[in-house]
C-alpha cells in the first residue's frame, strides 16, 4: 500500500501547487488605453512582496517571448517567485499584445513613456494592501525601464537582469559591426549617429527597416537619450544587478558599470548563464536555440538569489505610506 499511497501523492503535487497560487488577470487603465497583465499570488496569511516584471526590447510579451522566438524567461521566473513565496505581476508593454490597442501607433512610444507606464504599475500594487514590498525586476531594456521608474513607482528594491551599462547605441553599434555586411554597415553606423543626435532620417534601405523603420526611430531616439548607469546611480533603495557569463548580448562588463554607478547595489555573476536565462555554452548555434525553447529551465542558481535579495529588503516608509 505504501508504493500506491506514494504515487498517488505525487499525482497529487501539481494540483496541491496550483491552489497555493492564484492566477490572476491584472490590468492597468491609463488616459490613453489599458494595459494587461497577469498576477500570481502566493497564498499566505498576511502580505506578502510583489515583482513587477518588466520585459526587454522590441514586440517582447509578458512572457519573456517575442515573434521570433518563444522561450517564457518571465513567466517561468515569475512561477519560480511564486514558489518562494513572491507575488509577481507580469504585463504586456503598451502596443505589443494583448496591451496592442493602448499604444498602435509605434512612432508615438518611447522609453519615457514604458517607464511612466511601469512606474503607474508600481504606484497601483503600492497600494494594494496584499502586497507588503514593492520590488522592480527589468530584464534587459527593461532593467533600465525599472531603473527610471523605481523612484516615482516607490520601489522598494530594484533587480536588473542583464541590463546595459553603455548608452544603447553604443551596445547596438557593437552588435552591427559582428552581424552586418560591410555594404549596409556603414549606412546602419550613419543611422545610428543621426538618432543619437536625435535626427530622424526617412531614407533607409530595405534591408535595414526592420531595425531603422521611420516609425521605429522616435522610440529609438527616446532609448539613446538614456544613460543607463546614470539612471541606476539615482535608484536610492537596495538593489541587485544579475548578469550571465554566457550572454550574447549584453557583457558583464555592463553589469561592472552599472556596479561602479551604484556602488551599494549586490552584484551578481552566474556562470553560464545566458540572456534567456538559461546555462548555455558560448556556442552560437546553441544559444539561438535557447530562444525558443521553453522547456529549458531557468539557471538554477537564479531565483533563489532573487528571492534571498527580496527576503532582506525592508519595507520603507514610502511603501508603508503607499497603503
Amino acid at each position: 500500500m505504501r508504493p500506491l499511497l506514494m504515487l498517488c501523492l505525487l499525482a497529487l503535487a501539481p494540483l496541491l501547487h496550483a491552489q497555493t497560487t492564484l492566477h490572476r488577470p491584472a490590468e492597468l487603465h491609463t488616459p490613453s488605453g489599458t494595459l494587461y497583465g497577469s498576477l500570481l499570488l502566493p497564498e499566505s496569511d498576511g502580505a506578502v512582496p510583489v515583482a513587477l516584471l518588466i520585459a526587454g526590447s522590441g514586440p517582447t510579451d509578458r512572457n519573456g517571448n517575442n515573434p521570433q522566438g518563444r522561450n517564457d524567461s518571465l513567466r517561468r521566473l515569475a512561477q519560480a517567485l511564486a514558489q518562494g513565496g513572491v507575488a509577481s505581476v507580469r504585463y504586456d508593454k503598451r502596443g505589443i499584445a494583448a496591451s496592442y490597442a493602448a499604444g498602435p501607433d509605434e512612432r508615438l512610444l518611447s522609453v519615457e513613456g514604458y517607464a511612466a507606464d511601469a512606474a503607474a504599475w508600481g504606484k497601483q500594487l503600492k497600494a494594494d494592501p496584499r502586497f507588503s514590498r514593492l520590488i522592480l525586476i527589468g530584464h534587459s531594456e527593461g532593467a533600465l525601464i525599472a531603473s527610471l521608474a523605481a523612484p516615482e513607482a516607490g520601489a522598494d528594491a530594484l533587480i536588473s537582469i542583464a541590463g546595459s551599462g553603455r548608452p544603447v547605441d553604443e551596445v547596438l553599434q557593437e552588435q552591427l559591426h559582428s552581424r552586418l555586411p560591410a555594404e549596409l554597415l556603414l549606412e546602419a553606423l550613419a543611422l545610428t549617429a543621426s538618432l543619437k543626435a536625435q535626427q530622424p532620417q526617412a531614407q533607409v534601405s530595405d534591408p535595414l527597416q526592420v531595425l531603422f523603420r521611420p516609425s521605429v526611430q522616435p522610440y529609438m531616439m527616446s532609448l539613446f537619450r538614456q544613460e543607463p548607469a546614470k539612471a541606476i546611480a539615482r535608484v536610492q533603495v537596495p538593489a541587485l544587478i544579475v548578469q550571465g557569463s554566457t550572454d550574447i548580448q549584453i557583457s558583464r562588463v555592463d553589469a561592472q558599470r552599472l556596479k561602479a554607478a551604484k556602488p551599494d547595489a549586490e552584484l551578481l555573476l552566474i556562470e553560464g548563464m545566458n540572456h534567456v536565462l538559461r546555462i548555455v555554452p558560448d556556442d552560437t548555434e546553441q544559444q539561438l536555440a535557447s530562444y525558443a525553447d521553453p522547456e529549458r529551465p531557468l539557471a538554477s542558481e537564479l531565483a533563489p538569489a532573487l528571492l534571498a535579495f527580496i527576503g532582506k529588503v525592508p519595507a520603507s516608509s514610502a511603501g508603508k505610506s503607499g497603503r
